[in-house]
């Protein structure tokens, strides 16, 4: 993993604090405790229980005591010893004595047999049935300083197990934050180590990436519904919350589901708080929760706008040579992310945002939340957006197909790709990805990848000749006034592309229908052709082919932007 990755989560892992929530009381650290069944089935000791429930209650501490009111001493969690020197000789004063000691947040009572009584007094044994409180016997051989070194060993134990089931788990992340896939793969650790369904979503609820089993239906909706709740306070817009006083984490229970979201740090007023959700069928542990925390602050990282974009050493130096004169041939290679690719292609992808009517446009520049999960996505750093169109390119060898992520249709993205090509055919390729995008919108397809047949017309026909045939075909329209003749020339391309359709010509172009048959109209006029013809649109759509520009021997070497 980058060293800078990891000393920033070093030096936010301190900062990932649990606020109040908004539905439960959460902590973030807990006393250190061992199960009391640990000590009953230690054979040094000899403890039996002779009353009280069977639960396994965590005892915190030992504590020795022969007072007959040790209530104000207590802290809760003990396991409270006594040999029963001053304890009360009547029922009801036995029964005030154990009612104080549960009322103090006792854990168990451990009562020591001899030299004061010699068996477990009666009294006692039915008011710690009636209270509800442990009571465990200690045979004569067994020292209470004995109950206390056992018990500490244990605690020291349990929490070394604890840390490194920590230590093993905040390991695997951090190679996970390295792979190309590293949302996808933190989010796998994090359901893996802790057993819960995870997941990450935006400030809507909606669900960017997910990691488990998936719990059924309502599960995965109160998970939405506690985080867009939980970002909301947190920014200031909730109910009840202010600004800088709101959650950063909530939890909530339903028919035995532990939910529980925690909104990732760093987002502030230019970038969309991101929240990772949990629902898990156990109660979150000390070690769910530190490994929860390491996961927060890499997710948080993985989805910063710096690392989104992969800026790296580089990527800078190629943008510093290109700028400075070098061709995009020459840059290429230095752009490759290691193991990504085996040769110097490149696909280029188009893209159209269609979100939810619920769901707010994306803004200019790019949402961190959205160039991260496409990212991940597309398998490439290399991403532009501005606002719901999306540029991307994808390191590729020459024979490669583009594979089309399902998680991007997910998302709310339609996408077109170019066929794989070298980096100076790459204006071409983008002209590819573009007719491919429009494609895909105007047959409501979530993606549509160019192809290319190996014989064509265009192998027939030299390419001077080609050119100079499609220059003088489509020289008329030169005299046209607005929108111009490569506006004219670009609705003539797009209308035959989708046979001559004049709604899907204007879904694609986003224009009204009656301007898609008035620039039409104009062009029939300028040509002097009858377009409903179908051997003059196979002439045009032939001379179309040969415009220059058009081909990728053409755009090969040159910086023309289409």
């Amino acid at each position: 993993m980058n060293p800078a990755l990891l000393r920033k989560a070093a030096g936010l892992g301190g900062c990932v604090l649990m606020s109040e929530p908004l539905t439960e009381s959460m902590t973030e650290t807990e006393q250190p405790s061992v199960p009391l069944s640990v000590l009953l089935a230690d054979p040094g000791l000899g403890l039996s229980r002779v009353a009280g429930p069977a639960d396994d209650r965590p005892v915190s501490t030992v504590g020795t005591t022969e007072i007959e009111d040790p209530s104000p001493y207590l802290v809760g969690g003990e396991l409270l010893l006594t040999a029963g020197v001053r304890l009360p000789r009547d029922a009801d004063g036995v029964d005030t004595y154990v009612r104080r000691v549960v009322a103090a947040g006792v854990a168990a009572l451990g009562f020591g047999v001899a030299p004061v009584h010699p068996e477990v007094p009666p009294e006692l044994v039915d008011a710690c049935d009636r209270h509800g409180l442990p009571l465990l016997r200690l045979p004569p051989s067994t020292p209470f300083v004995a109950v206390g070194q056992a018990t500490y060993a244990a605690i020291a134990e349990a929490r070394n197990r604890e840390l490194r089931e920590i230590s093993r788990a905040q390991s695997a992340m951090a190679s996970a934050a390295a792979r190309p896939d590293a949302l996808q793969a933190v989010l796998t650790q994090l359901s893996a180590r802790t057993g819960a369904w995870a997941v990450l979503c935006d400030a809507q609820g909606n669900e960017l990436f997910g990691a488990g089993p998936r719990p059924p239906s309502p599960t995965p909706q109160l998970v939405r519904d506690l985080a867009v709740r939980t970002v909301a306070a947190h920014s200031g817009t909730g109910h009840g919350h202010t600004a800088g006083k709101a959650p950063t984490a909530a939890a909530h229970h339903h028919q035995g589901i532990h939910l529980t979201v925690h909104t990732l740090p760093g987002a502030d007023s230019t970038t969309t708080a991101l929240v990772l959700g949990q629902a898990a069928t156990t109660t979150p542990t000390l070690v769910h929760r530190q490994v929860t925390s390491m996961a927060t602050v890499l997710l948080a990282l993985l989805t910063s706008p710096r690392h989104a974009l992969s800026t790296d050493t580089h990527s800078a130096g190629a943008l510093v040579r290109l700028m400075l004169g070098a061709t995009p041939a020459e840059v290429a290679p230095a752009l490759v992310p290691d193991g990504r690719a085996t040769g110097d292609h490149w696909t280029v992808v188009h893209g159209r945002h269609r979100p939810a009517r619920s769901a707010p446009a994306l803004r200019p520049g790019g949402d961190p939340a959205q160039l991260a999960a496409l990212g991940a996505a597309l398998g490439t750093p290399y991403l532009h957006m501005d606002g719901p169109n999306l540029k991307a390119l994808i390191p590729c060898s020459p024979d490669a197909r583009p594979s089309v992520p399902a998680r991007a249709a997910d998302l709310g993205w339609v996408l077109g790709f170019s066929a794989p090509a070298a980096a100076a055919g790459l204006p071409y390729a983008d002209v590819q990805a573009e007719r491919a995008l429009q494609r895909a919108i105007a047959a409501g397809a979530p993606a549509v990848v160019h192809t290319s047949a190996a014989l064509t017309v265009h192998a027939l026909v030299a390419p001077d000749d080609g050119r100079e045939l499609a220059r003088a075909r489509f020289a008329p329209l030169d005299r046209a006034g607005a929108p111009g003749a490569p506006v004219l020339l670009d609705t003539l391309r797009t209308w035959l592309t989708l046979h001559g359709s004049w709604d899907r010509t204007a879904a694609a172009l986003q224009l009204h229908r009656n301007t898609v048959r008035h620039r039409l109209a104009r062009v029939a006029e300028l040509l002097d052709v009858d377009l409903q013809d179908p051997g003059v649109r196979m002439e045009l759509w032939f001379a179309l082919q040969w415009l220059p520009g058009e081909s990728a021997d053409e755009s090969a070497g040159s910086h023309r932007t289409p």
